[in-house]
């Protein structure tokens, strides 16, 4: 009886092994039959996929994102004024409208990737308002806060434009780099936006 048990053992556990090796070797010669791995192999991959990104673009999202909020800020700023002309307060709305929701993708990939949201020293943003301007805005009125906003506002943007177009070259997240290029894409035409409309004023 032992004899026949050690031996039933045996075969079965050789029958075990076999299949093991099987199944670990279908998926490159028969991909089709190997159904748990499959459905388990694209789910990590997709899950993986948001990870995917280096120091640039996480450097990009976080001046990005101080950068975008003092846009909005400034928009804020002009919504709130009377006797804006019509078209700026309407670019101070699309700014607004468009700026809020990236900031909010942004703080999105940070906390994804598992990286600070707070900037390391030495780092500088081009185009930001210093506390000075940002008070001579709030004080300005009509026609006059209209063109503080504008002059200050194609800087802004032109800054951002540099720091969008440095995540093109350097980044790898293609969230991120898509994003880069639609911020080029669109801050470059409001800035031809605007230059024609401190012409006006």
């Amino acid at each position: 009886m032992r004899k026949n048990l050690a031996m039933t053992t045996i075969t079965v556990a050789t029958a075990i092994a076999l299949a093991g090796c099987s199944a670990g070797t279908s998926d490159s010669s028969m991909p089709g039959m190997n159904h748990g791995s499959a459905s388990v192999s694209p789910a990590g991959s997709a899950a993986a996929a948001p990870a995917d990104h280096n120091a640039a673009d996480a450097e990009f999202a976080r001046m990005m994102i101080p950068h975008h909020a003092q846009a909005v800020q400034m928009s804020d700023v002009v919504l709130a004024k009377n006797g804006i002309p019509a078209q700026v307060t309407a670019l101070a709305g699309r700014i607004k409208a468009a700026q809020g929701p990236e900031i909010e993708k942004m703080t999105g990939w940070l906390k994804d990737w598992n990286e600070p949201a707070e900037m390391s020293g030495g780092h500088t943003m081009n185009g930001m308002v210093d506390n000075g301007d940002m008070t001579k805005l709030e004080a300005a009125q009509g026609r006059e806060a209209a063109r503080l906003f504008l002059t200050h506002m194609i800087a802004h943007h032109q800054g951002a434009v540099a720091m969008a177009q440095k995540e093109g070259a350097d980044g790898k997240n293609a969230d991120a780099l898509k994003l880069g290029k639609d911020i080029v894409v669109a801050q470059e035409a409001e800035i031809k936006e605007m230059q024609e409309l401190l012409g006006t004023l």
